[in-house]
């Protein structure tokens, strides 16, 4: 880093995504980012973090401790100063928002 402290915010998110891909629904086999409940990351040069993300329904069982688990991980990654997970249902979730992997892992291709 330059001693003005740039970041490269780019780098960041891609640790950040990494850190994602390390979360599952518990119902299903597929990490988060994969299954498409990450709906966007925003990294500053401050290094503050923003996720927005959804869930497979809005009554979902993990629909308190998931959010907590990504902003609490995000939070973790030495680089970044400060995490905050947006939930939204706009638009709500469905299987087409999932990867070919995702959809491979759970036999839908």
């Amino acid at each position: 880093m330059s001693t003005t402290e740039q970041i490269d915010t780019k780098e960041l998110g891609e640790k950040i995504v990494k850190v994602l891909k390390t979360i599952y629904d518990p119902e299903i086999p597929v990490d988060i980012y994969e299954l498409g409940l990450i709906y966007d990351v925003f990294v500053n040069e401050d290094r503050e973090v923003k996720i927005l993300m959804t869930l497979t329904t809005p009554n979902c069982p993990v629909a308190e401790s998931l959010p907590a688990e990504v902003e609490s991980k995000v939070r973790s990654i030495k680089m970044v100063k400060s995490a905050e997970v947006e939930m939204t249902f706009d638009p709500p979730w469905s299987q087409d928002l999932m990867s070919e992997e995702a959809k491979l892992e759970l036999g839908m291709l």
